[in-house]
């Protein structure tokens, strides 16, 4: 079935509705650490795996579109391939929130454009620019200063050098579900079903890891499944549903630039409600970090598909 393609406003308010509350994430996340009152991977691994769980229960009626669909059995296959991914991204970047700060944690996991833009080079044999090999070099020096910064930082950071290194690979996951997810779009396969089979699967990765770490899913205050609760409908259902709705129009490099300010709204937030100051270094770095991706992005040269 063919789609009408939105006008730009379209996909640039959904987009900015979708960074918005993608943002939102990492402070529920750490809301939920609170309320428990200790931070491990088990934990982590509970609130990824949940807020997937509820995810996919939601959108159960999308399964009865999916049966009516005659689809590529490779948009299945990249679909299936995304939520692998997908559950990969939830599992090391909300278990880096245990470690280390909002801010180092959410700008290292948006490093994606770069990530992206080189991943998209192998894929579909575009030359890399001097710009973008420029913007790449300038991103590690950032991140290394953003890194040396965090593990100086007077924080209740536990392990800050892990969860920088958690964060990252929860950024090549992400990219990769991003490549995945638009090839998978691109053939044939509605939002609907896709994020249907996306947040299945990575539900199902997710659902017996806790329990290999010693966590389960019951006990717990009862405001961390309301943090639970919210992580499903706005940073999920609502988030990365929109950033997957837009990435069908748009070049996964230019989602993943705009992706730029979930760090900046993430650790206003942070700010604002744990009075969480970064340090000066973190703060460089992090700037620093944030205008190699930039540069990189823009030297990729990839426009509105």
């Amino acid at each position: 079935m063919l789609l009408t393609k939105p006008t730009a406003w379209q996909v640039s308010l959904v987009l900015a509705v979708g960074i918005v509350a993608v943002s939102t994430a990492a402070i529920f996340a750490r809301l939920a650490f609170e309320d428990l009152g200790r931070r491990s991977v088990g934990f982590s691994l509970v609130l990824a795996a949940s807020r997937l769980i509820l995810a996919a229960l939601i959108l159960l009626p999308a399964w009865r579109g999916l049966r009516q669909a005659a689809l590529e059995p490779k948009a299945l296959l990249y679909a299936g391939v995304a939520g692998l991914f997908l559950a990969l991204h939830f599992g090391t970047w909300i278990s880096s929130l245990a470690y280390t700060s909002v801010a180092a944690a959410t700008t290292l996991v948006t490093t994606n454009p770069i990530w992206v833009t080189l991943l998209t080079g192998l894929w579909l044999k575009e030359k890399t620019t001097g710009l973008t090999w420029l913007g790449i070099g300038v991103s590690l020096l950032g991140g290394l200063l953003l890194a040396l910064g965090d593990a100086h930082a007077e924080t209740v950071n536990s392990n800050p050098l892990l969860g920088d290194c958690l964060a990252l690979v929860g950024a090549w996951t992400f990219s990769l579900h991003m490549l995945f997810g638009r090839a998978a779009q691109r053939r044939g396969i509605g939002l609907g079903s896709y994020v249907a089979i996306t947040y299945s699967v990575a539900a199902i990765v997710l659902l017996p890891l806790p329990w290999l770490f010693g966590a389960g899913y019951t006990g717990y205050p009862g405001r961390v499944y309301l943090w639970i609760l919210l992580m499903a409908l706005l940073p999920q259902l609502i988030g990365h549903t929109s950033l997957s709705w837009a990435i069908r129009w748009l070049s996964p490099t230019l989602v993943t630039l705009a992706i730029l300010f979930e760090p900046v709204i993430s650790s206003l937030l942070a700010y604002l409600i744990f009075q969480e100051i970064p340090g000066p270094l973190v703060l460089v770095g992090g700037g620093v970090l944030l205008l190699g991706v930039a540069a990189a992005s823009v030297g990729s040269g990839q426009k509105t598909a």
